[in-house]
């Protein structure tokens, strides 16, 4: 009993942040994955993860429910920088769909519960699909692996509220609103010009009721340049899956201290 306890409280700690990271997660954190499944795989890696670390064990105090917190935290920070970095997409979906005469019609996402424009849905589905064929879900794993080299199991004091913390999450944020108007401006700048085109045969042929005629043409033009710029568009995720990744590294080492 004496040699269970500090053991278990090693392992606690491990199972603390590899669950916190697979709430926020993507494709971790999504509902259709039921909760069971995601406690059991969390469980698993904990329990390998336990004979990597050279920590004989923690005493239960003050200090360790401090750690537990600690734990949470950082588990649900480097999931909510992944996520932030790959809502870029649904940002430029929404682009789109302003753009196309689709943003009243949101859709619920069954993965996150929550109204995602129709676009955004339609091109998040596919780079989901898209890092998976790449094994970005491995290179996610071995995110939460390796943090423990910036961030020690250890070590109670962070640096959450550090300026260059809030400085990294700033420029993140606004990366990411860059990214989403990169992966949109194909259709965007296409839609604007169909938009002038129709501005024009409004003035030229009164007689042409312009807002049933714009309406569909829109949309075909859209789907047209969609599938067009499709190739570009996946070719940007893989960069957004590599900026995801080099987040999540900067981050660890800025709340590491490293």
């Amino acid at each position: 009993m004496d040699q269970l306890i500090p053991s278990f409280t090693v392992f606690l700690l491990i199972f603390v942040r590899i669950s916190a990271f697979f709430v926020t997660m993507p494709f971790f954190s999504y509902r259709t994955i039921p909760a069971v499944y995601r406690i059991g795989f969390a469980f698993f890696l904990a329990w390998l993860m336990y004979y990597t670390m050279d920590v004989h064990g923690f005493e239960i105090d003050g200090k360790y429910i401090l750690l537990i917190i600690k734990e949470a935290m950082v588990g649900l920070f480097i999931g909510f920088i992944a996520y932030l970095i790959l809502s870029a997409i649904q940002i430029a979906g929404g682009f789109i769909d302003f753009q196309m005469g689709f943003a009243i019609a949101n859709v619920i996402d069954p993965q996150t519960g929550t109204q995602s424009p129709l676009m955004g849905q339609y091109l998040y589905s596919f780079a989901l699909l898209l890092l998976l064929s790449v094994n970005g879900h491995h290179i996610i794993l071995d995110g939460i692996f390796y943090s423990y080299q910036f961030i020690p199991i250890d070590k109670v004091l962070f640096s959450f509220g550090d300026a260059s913390v809030v400085d990294f999450i700033m420029k993140t944020f606004s990366k990411m609103f860059v990214i989403a108007f990169q992966m949109s401006i194909p259709v965007v700048a296409t839609i604007f010009l169909v938009d002038v085109a129709l501005g024009i045969v409004a003035r030229t042929v009164p007689q042409l009721n312009i807002f049933v005629v714009g309406f569909p043409v829109k949309i075909a033009v859209s789907f047209i340049v969609l599938v067009i710029v499709m190739g570009v568009i996946f070719s940007v995720c893989q960069q957004l899956f590599a900026s995801m990744f080099y987040a999540m590294r900067d981050v660890m080492k800025l709340v590491g201290g490293t």
